[in-house]
C-alpha cells in the first residue's frame, strides 16, 4: 500500500515550519462519546472550526511503511480547542498504517473505505462535526459547555484513533489538528482531492481501462501518483502506455 507515499511527502512539506504539540495514544484519555452525532446549537457554541470563509481540509491516507507511521499519536499545529477564541482555520488529517490488504482492486478498495468510514462512528457530546466529502472540508462546532469540561484535542484524537484501530487492519495511526493561521488549507484540499482520486481509481482498475493515455479519465492521477500507472498497466488493461 505505497500509493500514497507521495502525499505523505506532501502532507509534509505543508506542515513544515509548524511545531506541533505531540501526545502518544492513550486509551483511556477519550473524550466523552454519545450514540449518535449531537446537535450543538449555535446559540449554544463558542465558536467553529472551518467555517465558511475559513481555511479547512480532511483527508486520510494509507501506507504499510512503518517509516512514515511508526505508532499511534495525536499531533496539534495551533492552539488547542480550550486556547481558540472565535472562528478560525481547521484541518484533521490522519495517517494510517495498514497491514497486507489481501484480495483483488475491488476487495482492497472496499477495504480501505470501511477503514476510513471509521470516522462517521466518532460521535463526541458537545463536539458536532460537519463533513462535506465533495468539498474535502471538515466544519465543527464547539459547545461552551463543553469547553467548560475540559474537551480538548488530545482527547478527540485519542477518540479517533481509537476508533480507527478497532479494525484489525490498522496497525498504527497518526491524527494531526491544524488550527493555526498562516498554513496552505487550500493546498492540503489538493492532497484530499488527490488521495480521494487515488482510493477511487482502484474500482476502475478491473474495468479494462484504455491503454491510450490521452483518452484515459485517470491520466491526471497516474501522472502525479507513484506507482498508479504501473498497476493500471500490469493489472488492468492489457497493452503498452501509448503516452
Amino acid at each position: 500500500m505505497e500509493l500514497y507515499n507521495s502525499l505523505f511527502k506532501e502532507t509534509q512539506q505543508l506542515l513544515d515550519g509548524g511545531t506541533p504539540r505531540v501526545w502518544d495514544y492513550e486509551p483511556a484519555s477519550v473524550w466523552k462519546e454519545i450514540g449518535s452525532s449531537e446537535l450543538v446549537l449555535q446559540k449554544d457554541a463558542a465558536y467553529e472550526l472551518g467555517a465558511s470563509g475559513r481555511g479547512s481540509a480532511n483527508y486520510v491516507l494509507f501506507s504499510s511503511s512503518a517509516e512514515l507511521v511508526d505508532r499511534d499519536r495525536v499531533l496539534l499545529y495551533g492552539p488547542d480547542l480550550g486556547e481558540i477564541r472565535g472562528e478560525c482555520d481547521f484541518a484533521r488529517i490522519v495517517l494510517l498504517r495498514v497491514g497486507v490488504l489481501e484480495g483483488d482492486d475491488e476487495k482492497v478498495y472496499r477495504t480501505l473505505k470501511d477503514i476510513e468510514f471509521a470516522k462517521y462512528r466518532v460521535n463526541l457530546e458537545g463536539y458536532m462535526i460537519r463533513m462535506s466529502p465533495e468539498s474535502y472540508r471538515e466544519q465543527v462546532r464547539v459547545s461552551r459547555q463543553a469547553l467548560r469540561r475540559g474537551i480538548n484535542f488530545r482527547q478527540v484524537g485519542n477518540s479517533y484513533i481509537k476508533a480507527y484501530k478497532q479494525d484489525e487492519n490498522v496497525l498504527n495511526a497518526t491524527v494531526i489538528f491544524v488550527t493555526a493561521p498562516g498554513f496552505d488549507y487550500k493546498a492540503m484540499k489538493d492532497v484530499a482531492k488527490k488521495a480521494n482520486d487515488v482510493t477511487g481509481t482502484l474500482t476502475h482498475i478491473l474495468e479494462g481501462l484504455p491503454t491510450d493515455c490521452s483518452v484515459c479519465a485517470l491520466k491526471g492521477v497516474c501522472d502525479e501518483i507513484e506507482g498508479m500507472k504501473e498497476l493500471h498497466f500490469g493489472i488492468g488493461a492489457k497493452g503498452t502506455d501509448k503516452h
